[in-house]
């Protein structure tokens, strides 16, 4: 029968330094009970109880202190320890999540009645499984055995699945065979002592035992490697761009296995040490915090690594913001200043229009008047800033226009004036279907009316600071259409000028012509009255009128 044993080293093979009277043995990952007074009862008259650590420098930190009238400890700790530490009933220390930094000297302090004890206790950390390696040192990984052969196994070792063949130097194996003389059976054993290196990390060891009836394959095991530090690396951690009263976390990464639990950070010039921590943190940051920073072993400052800060800024200074009163045709300069981390885009907008460049007012307009807003952008950061332009004047009429209505028995007039306040129009004639608006700065004012005759009509801009007032000549309503139509009538010719022309003097010599008709018309009557005056023949009326009638034919 062939019976395999595999004995892989199950504790650590690490020197053992004794720094105090007792040296305690806890488990990696687990929790590790660091006794008070080798667990000795606590004093009748005890004050209070108090944990403390050595830490890598050399000095001294606290951990807790417990009253004894008090049932909660106080938590002194402010580094890794400030969540992992507590006190039991007992006064044994409790430290959660065992792990390698936890090997150093801790000392229990106890004061009662007038007394002042101190007890360290030494602690070293061991895996569960396995043993933890050193690079470029030979170790025993372990001892495989195969019992109760005939005739006797053997027995071969490999790596992740690879044959290891001994060297004498970095793999040896140690076999040895022993026959049980009442049983003739054998019993193989082989040692392995092997060098590991960081290439190693994670490798799956086995032993295989050969017979000529089976072959036995142990379980596969891996071992912890430790190795030193080798490379540092620096990570700013943050939300890209950074910009000013941010938060900027630096993170100090060694390659060694345990990393290192110290390290220095310089910041700006300054060497700061960070104790059980691999992190350090600038609170706050302002655009003097852009520059290198570097971090590097407390035991070896000149292995170190460094990464560039850069913090976004960005400033704007606008003239003039607010509200701002022109008068029409003034100056007003505009003035932008920024300044920025980086290259900047500076946009203009007016009422939410975008402008094609930043606005000039050599001569204020009042169409200039709006909203404008300047923003500008560096590297995800935004600033604006913005003024109301307001343009005022007094009124200004632009001009009076009129027109025929549609039905041609009435006349639109139409009085233009810019001015701001807005101005209020009145006319000089009562009018109907009045029609308003007013946009930009110009009102648009309109009335219809039926003029019986050729007037002069006048219309009146007036606000806050001033008036001013327009006259025009309106024909009546005949003498308009008749011209109106003529025009018409000549616009709409086709050919040449000279021939609308010619036609203009054929109407108006017709209108001459009848002019002179009813002129010697009215002529022909009156002489025909006369003659009939001096035949005796009188109309009816007073003497009174005939006189006057014989008086006005006298002098005809």
């Amino acid at each position: 029968t062939l019976e395999v044993t595999e004995l892989f080293s199950k504790a650590i093979l690490l020197p053992m330094f004794v720094y105090g009277d007792l040296t305690v043995i806890g488990l990696y990952g687990e929790t590790i009970e660091v006794p008070c007074n080798n667990g000795a009862a606590k004093p009748v008259d005890l004050i209070f109880t108090k944990w403390k650590y050595k830490m890598d420098d050399g000095t001294s930190g606290d951990l807790l202190v417990k009253q004894a009238h008090k049932e909660q400890a106080q938590i002194q700790a402010m580094d890794g320890y400030k969540d992992r530490v507590t006190i039991a009933a007992n006064s044994s220390l409790m430290i959660q999540g065992g792990s390698l930094v936890d090997q150093r000297t801790f000392t229990c302090m106890v004061v009662y009645g007038s007394n002042l004890d101190e007890h360290p206790v030494d602690v070293l950390v061991h895996t569960a499984f396995g043993l933890i390696c050193y690079v470029f040192c030979l170790f025993q990984l372990g001892v495989c055995t195969a019992a109760d052969a005939n005739p006797a196994a053997v027995i071969m070792w490999s790596k992740n699945g690879k044959l290891l063949v001994a060297d004498g130097k970095t793999i040896i194996i140690t076999p040895s065979v022993k026959m049980d003389p009442s049983t003739g059976l054998s019993t193989t054993t082989s040692g392995l002592q092997y060098t590991a290196v960081k290439s190693d990390v994670g490798a799956k060891f086995t032993c295989t035992a050969k017979h000529s009836l089976e072959t036995q394959v142990s379980a596969p095991e891996t071992f912890i490697i430790h190795y030193p530090t080798e490379k540092l690396s620096l990570q700013v951690l943050a939300k890209a761009p950074i910009r000013e009263g941010d938060n900027v976390t630096l993170k100090c990464n060694a390659d060694g296995n345990p990393p290192p639990t110290s390290f220095y950070f310089s910041i700006k010039g300054q060497k700061v040490t960070v104790k059980d921590s691999d992190t350090f943190t600038l609170t706050a940051v302002t655009r003097n915090s852009t520059g290198d920073y570097k971090c590097s072993l407390v035991d070896d400052d000149k292995m170190e690594a460094s990464e560039k800060v850069v913090v976004s800024y960005l400033d704007l200074s606008l003239s003039p913001t607010g509200k701002v009163l022109k008068m029409v045709r003034d100056t007003l300069l505009v003035k932008m200043e920024q300044d920025a981390s980086g290259d900047a885009k500076v946009s203009w907008t007016k009422d939410n229009r975008k402008l094609d460049e930043t606005p000039r007012f050599d001569n204020v307009t009042y169409a200039d008047a709006g909203f404008y807003v300047c923003e500008v952008s560096v590297a995800g950061i935004k600033r604006s800033q913005s003024f109301q332009l307001v343009v005022e004047g007094t009124p200004v009429i632009k001009k009076m226009t009129e027109h025929h209505s549609e039905d041609g028995r009435h006349k639109v007039l139409t009085c233009e004036a810019e001015g701001v306040p807005r101005p209020s129009v009145q006319w000089s004639v009562n009018g109907t279907n009045e029609e308003n608006s007013y946009i930009n700065g110009k009102a648009t004012h309109k009335i219809t009316v039926v003029p019986t005759g050729n007037l002069t009509i006048t219309c009146i801009a007036t606000n806050k600071l001033g008036n001013h007032f327009m006259k025009e000549r309106v024909d009546s309503v005949f003498a308009g259409a008749l011209f109106d139509m003529l025009f018409l009538f000549v616009g709409a010719q086709d050919d040449s000028s000279d021939q609308a022309l010619l036609i203009v003097f054929i109407v108006v010599g017709l209108i001459i012509a009848a002019a002179f008709v009813g002129l010697f018309y009215w002529l022909y009557i009156m002489k025909s009255r006369r003659g009939t005056w001096k035949t005796g023949e009188k109309e009816a009326g007073t003497s009174e009128e005939s006189k006057k009638l014989e008086e006005c034919n006298a002098k005809v």
